[in-house]
Formats: C-alpha cells, structure tokens, sequence
C-alpha cells in the first residue's frame, strides 16, 4: 500500500475527538446528539462482558471447536481448501449459542433456514455496500436484494423472537416452581446466555423491551459473527505463510498442554501469550473493520482548517495499523510488535483493530477468548500451510475484509498420541 496515515500531532488531535472521549457536556448537549439509547443500553449490558462472566462461555467454545477439528478432518490430503466457510460456520454456531442459548448447528446443517437466512443478509448487506445507490431505500426497495431481505429477516427474527418468547416462559416457570437460580444459569443443566443477562436487567419490561433486547442480542450476533471469522481466517492464513511463527505458537501449546488432550480451560487461554501477540499482528495487518466512522459533534481544528460538527470522519484503520513509524517494515507479519516492551509507549491510537473510546468494541474480550479457542484447536492437530502469496492475496470489503479467493490452505495431521 502506498499511502500512510500519519500520526502526527493534528492526527492526534482528530483521533482524539473522533474516536476517543468527547467531553461529556458537549456530547450530550449538542443538536447532533443521538446516542441515549445506545448511552442506556450500553451501561445496562457492559456489565455482561465482565471476564468472570465471559469464562462461562468457554465450554462452548470449546464443544464447537472440538466439532470444527473433526470436520476439518475430511481435508486431510487434499491440495488446498478455503478454511473461510468451516470458520464461519463454526462462530456462527458460537455466537448464537452464547448470544441467546440455542443450537442453529450451523456446522451440522449448513442448509437450515436460519443459517442460510444469515448468510443471504451478508450478501444483501454487501451488495448495498458495493453499490451506493442501493443505500438508497427508495431505489433499494424495487430490487429483487429487497424481497429477499424481507423474507431473510421474517426468518432471523422469528427465531429471536420465539427464543426470547420460550426462555422467558422457562424463567417465569423456574421462579413457579421454585428452581434453584444457580442451577439454570451457572450448573450443570444451563449455562449463562446473553439474552439471560439482559432478561435480567428487564425484569417486567422495566428497562429494556422485548423489541429492545432482540436488537440487542441481534446485534451481538452479527456483529460478533463475520468479524471473528475474518481474524481467525486472517491468522491462520498468515501463520501458513510462516511457519517458523506457526512453530513458535505451536510449541507454546505443546508447553501448555504437555501430554494431555484436554479442552483450553481459562488459564490455559489466559497462558496463551505468543497466540496472543499473534492474533494482535493478523488484526494489524488485516483489521476485520479496515475503516470506521463517526460523526463530529464539534467543530475540529486541524492546522488552518476546520473540520465543522456534523460532518462524517473516516478514520482508515488499515492505513494506521501500517504506519512505518510506528511499525517498521509494516507489511510484514511480525508479532514481536506486541512484545510489552514495544506496546508501552507506543501512541493509544496508533492500533485500534476494535474502535476506541467510549464506542469501541463491547465484545472484544469475548472475541479474543473465542479466537484463541479455535486457533489453539485447530494448530493443535493439523500443521497449516497457505497457498497463495501475500502479494496474490486479493482484499475485497464487503461486510468485512476478506480475500476475493478465499483462504486457501492444506492442513497436515500433527500426529499426536
């Protein structure tokens, strides 16, 4: 790429107001605001994403990861694949049964209505994307993407809706019948969901409707969905075009595990450092979002030039996050850039692969756990190789980034007892 976005001391200031903390006063006060439902709900649902509550979802992780290792087991052999669709299919699975408690078994049944609902959304949501008049609801609406897009989401948010409808029929009859509370959530017959979480904090519709908490849980699957699949693909292409990278994170694993086959318990994640540094430089050089937007709720002075409030501000992620100041050689994957000592006086915002500020990312400790989940499964049976170059690799945005071709990889067995 030939152009760098340059943090210098204006890009600081531009950072600093679009994508980190306005002051509050003028956030509210001003004409433009339009955030105090997203303001209410996020204090209502942050509490969710606490790291003691996200270790509840790693059982399941972990018994999808263990069903991705098996399927991928037909590939053993064959001169190369795309890994994308396993991966999809496998977060989606993830997602779902952390977001609202229920099984769509996507890697099982890749033809349900619910996943291939999903996935003609992705389509539709990408064609808008790559042509902007279709942005355009007046224009939009006489295209066949609209019929489809209607039928699409009757399907998406029957089945949100009839979870949210039977899981809040099952917690009036538990409270009837005097079920112990711990035992539906955190024992053995229930694990937490999401939707638990926020049916919690709306006790009798005090807070949040019906309609509320499907958007909510909505947004929690797509927005955790496709992005994860992008990184985990992104990482796993990048460590088969280096495999002596692929070793040393391979030989973490080994130094975790020892001899035992065992699924990744929290601290064996948390013990993860070098899958970490990893994961860290694949979203460097691969941000699964390579832009975001915001709107300016004040004027901005930059040099000469003012920036006025109610303009719409593009910050390039991906341009950043291959500043050659501040990553030399930023082409080249390299995760010693996130050694500790590299990070501490590196600017806040010189690597923001999950936004900043008071909008960043809510899920983001969710998303690293589940990344180093299917990461440390997949690399503890099979040894990746990657066939394309970099240089081959064609980038395309549609709701993320992910290459025109697919991740092409061959996978060999590790052979381990």
């Amino acid at each position: 790429m030939g152009y760098f976005f340059k943090i210098n001391d204006e890009i600081q200031a531009f950072l600093q107001v679009v994508v980190g903390s306005i002051p509050g006063n003028l956030y509210k006060s001003s004409r433009l605001y339009r955030g105090t439902k997203w303001h209410s709900h996020r204090k209502l649902i942050t509490p969710s994403f606490h790291f003691k509550i996200l270790e509840n979802f790693v059982p399941i992780f972990a018994k999808n990861c263990d069903i991705l290792v098996n399927k991928l087991k037909k590939e053993i052999g064959r001169e190369v694949f795309d890994i994308y669709p396993y991966i999809s299919a496998c977060t989606l699975d993830i997602i779902c049964e952390s977001a609202m408690g229920a099984c769509v078994n996507a890697q099982k049944y890749e033809n349900s209505d619910y996943v291939t609902a999903v996935n003609k959304m992705k389509a539709i949501l990408s064609e808008r994307l790559a042509k902007p008049f279709l942005a355009l609801d007046f224009i939009f609406n006489f295209t066949k993407w609209s019929k489809l897009q209607k039928k699409s989401l009757d399907i998406i948010h029957g089945f949100t809706k009839k979870v949210i409808r039977e899981r809040k029929q099952q917690r009036l009859k538990n409270i009837q019948e005097h079920f112990p509370e711990d035992d539906v959530y955190f024992g053995q017959k229930k694990r937490i969901a999401f939707l638990d979480m926020l049916l919690d904090v709306s006790e009798d519709g005090n807070k949040m409707t019906d309609e509320e908490i499907q958007e909510e849980v909505d947004t929690f699957m797509f927005g955790g969905h496709d992005t994860i699949t992008a990184t985990i693909s992104t990482s796993l292409y990048l460590l088969g075009l280096h495999p002596e990278i692929q070793d040393r994170a391979y030989e973490e694993l080994k130094g975790i595990f020892k001899e035992s086959d065992h699924s990744p318990t929290v601290k064996d994640l948390k013990n993860m450092k070098y899958l970490h540094m990893v994961i860290k430089e694949a979203m460097r050089l691969y941000p699964s979002a390579p832009l975001l937007a915001r709107m300016l709720t004040q004027d901005l002075q930059l040099g000469s030039h003012t920036v006025p409030a109610g303009v719409t501000a593009c910050v390039p992620i991906f341009a950043i996050h291959r500043d050659p100041d501040i990553f030399p050689n930023p082409t080249q994957f390299h995760p010693d850039n996130f050694l500790p000592e590299r990070v501490v006086n590196r600017h806040p915002y010189a690597y923001i692969p999950f936004s900043a500020g008071p909008r960043n990312c809510i899920g983001q400790k969710f998303a690293m756990l589940e990344v180093k989940m299917v990461l440390s499964s997949i690399l503890r049976s099979y040894e990746v190789r990657s066939a394309d170059k970099s240089e081959d690799l064609v980038l395309v945005l549609e709701i993320v980034f992910r290459s025109k071709n697919g991740f092409r990889i061959t996978l060999s067995p590790r052979g381990r007892e």
